[in-house]
């Protein structure tokens, strides 16, 4: 993040996350005695704040990263090298027990409300799992806990005994919102939250995740492919192409001013339900890159049609091109 922003942020105190250089290498194995033949580049550089009551959201295309920055971020996954501060602690390096306070203070909704829940486990038990483990309730006052907590994202509590297959895919996501309410955080993860949601219920489910940010100044970091949906919630938006941020700005400027040819390409692709709007089609050329080989300069450089010598061998930074709004782009 250009430095000029971040003079800006630490004036109003640590923010909620505050994430610099993080970089997230997997090694690839090959042989029979699995030597290291090379890395996947699956995050290589990010940098991002998010304040308290604010909400980023991290879209690109799949594959880009998206995930992986959000599990590494609390620590799901072990960076590679770079630096990520909870209130202005850096947990980057802490081990499992000093790690442990800081575990109650951010949590992850994963992207399908089915596989995330333990069918053996009764609804209010998965809600119940993070208090008990934490030693915060037991007995009655653990129940009531739950309770509360279903009726807080909109379930009964009579339902607390129902298994996972007893509940739609909406009520499956509330118990997974729930969970991630029992220790009550300051940060949760949306990793694609609605993604598997019909559209009715994704409305549902991002109205109770707005609802919850207004009662509790929750921070989130929001993931998703949807530039629909990221409109509908974020207040700051970072667009991220194979492995790296290329533009990081506030909602309205990106979907207005769009700096990044990459962040155009994709306002492109969002469908207009009018059909009498008409809009340019200029399709992408070519495939996203390998991870494993990425291409030298601008990784964006192989599909962009605007690309120059510079962008073929130098890589662009992230700088800020007009007040509020970064961009890794020569042209720019």
């Amino acid at each position: 993040m250009p430095e000029a922003v971040a003079a800006r942020e630490r004036a109003a105190g640590p923010p909620v996350l505050d994430v610099r250089d993080l970089k997230k290498h997997f090694p690839v194995r090959k042989g029979l005695l699995q030597r290291a033949a090379g890395n996947v580049f699956a995050v290589d550089g990010v940098s991002f704040r998010i304040e308290t009551g604010e909400t980023l959201g991290l879209v690109g295309e799949s594959g880009c990263g998206k995930s992986t920055v959000g599990r590494t971020v609390l620590r799901l996954i072990e960076p590679t090298a770079g630096a990520i501060a909870l209130g202005g602690t850096d947990i980057t390096r802490l081990d499992k027990t000093q790690l442990r306070p800081y575990r109650r203070q951010m949590q992850i909704i994963f992207q399908d409300p089915f596989s995330s829940l333990d069918p053996r486990m009764s609804a209010g038990d998965i809600v119940a799992e993070p208090l008990w483990v934490h030693g915060l309730a037991r007995g009655a006052a653990l129940r009531k806990a739950v309770a509360e907590l279903f009726e807080r994202v909109g379930l009964r509590k009579a339902q607390m005994d129902n298994y996972p297959h007893q509940f739609s895919g909406g009520q499956r996501q509330r118990i997974g919102i729930a969970r991630a309410l029992a220790l009550q955080p300051r940060l949760i993860v949306g990793d694609e939250p609605v993604s598997a949601l019909d559209v009715s219920i994704q409305a549902q489910v991002l109205n109770l995740m707005l609802d919850l940010q207004r009662e509790m100044e929750l921070s989130y970091l929001f993931i998703s492919h949807n530039l629909a949906v990221v409109e509908h919630i974020a207040h700051r938006i970072a667009v991220m192409y194979l492995g790296r941020i290329v533009e990081y700005t506030d909602k309205r400027t990106l979907f207005t001013r769009p700096q990044h040819p990459y962040t155009e390409q994709l306002l492109l692709a969002v469908p207009v339900p009018d059909p009498r709007v008409k809009r340019p089609k200029r399709v992408l050329q070519g495939d996203v890159p390998s991870p494993i080989n990425p291409p030298p300069g601008c990784h964006f450089h192989t599909r962009c049609p605007y690309a120059g010598d510079r962008c073929r061998v130098e890589a662009p930074t992230l700088r800020e091109v007009r007040p509020g709004q970064s961009v890794a782009c020569h042209l720019r």
